[in-house]
């Protein structure tokens, strides 16, 4: 805010999205990590990590660009992937384009455990998201929180296939 200019409070409508945005934010993750965790004894962190590897090329990626994707720091995302790698469903190797880089891969137990977690979680997110709202809603819904994620990201860019957007 500049000096000796004037707050731009919230008005009433702005003030209800902003609480709605923000129990969005605080409940949605909380539910499908609680869900992940009965389930599968796996965070939302450490699931959301394993479901990218598996999407990625040769289900490989540099964990610099991993860890973005994520939202995690290195040192967060090294704690994860060491969980995972003790279950062999990981591993970490220098990048053999560039040897400065340490890519996460994927194993096959890996993809196996991803196969059998993503029916639950898929079907929490349709609860919690999908049957709450119309194809309509749904759209506004994800065309408007990849604008403010654009806005916000440090990258300037939400994940996800381009072709929805």
């Amino acid at each position: 805010m500049n000096p000796g200019s004037e707050p731009r409070w919230l008005t009433e409508e702005q003030d209800f999205t902003w609480r709605a945005v923000w129990s969005l934010m605080t409940w949605l993750p909380a539910k499908l990590d609680r869900q992940l965790r009965e389930d599968t004894g796996l965070s939302l962190y450490e699931y959301y990590a394993l479901s990218q590897l598996s999407e990625a090329p040769d289900r490989s990626i540099r964990l610099s660009e991993l860890a973005g994707i994520t939202n995690m720091t290195l040192s967060h995302l090294s704690r994860v992937m060491a969980r995972m790698e003790k279950a062999g469903w990981v591993e970490r190797e220098p990048d053999p384009v560039d040897g400065r880089y340490t890519l996460g891969i994927l194993t096959d137990t890996g993809m196996d455990k991803v196969e059998e977690m993503a029916p639950g979680h898929v079907e929490a997110v349709q609860q919690a998201i999908f049957d709450q709202l119309t194809d309509q809603q749904a759209r506004a819904l994800g065309e408007a929180a990849a604008r403010v994620a654009e806005a916000v990201s440090p990258h300037g860019e939400v994940t996800g296939p381009p072709s929805t957007r």
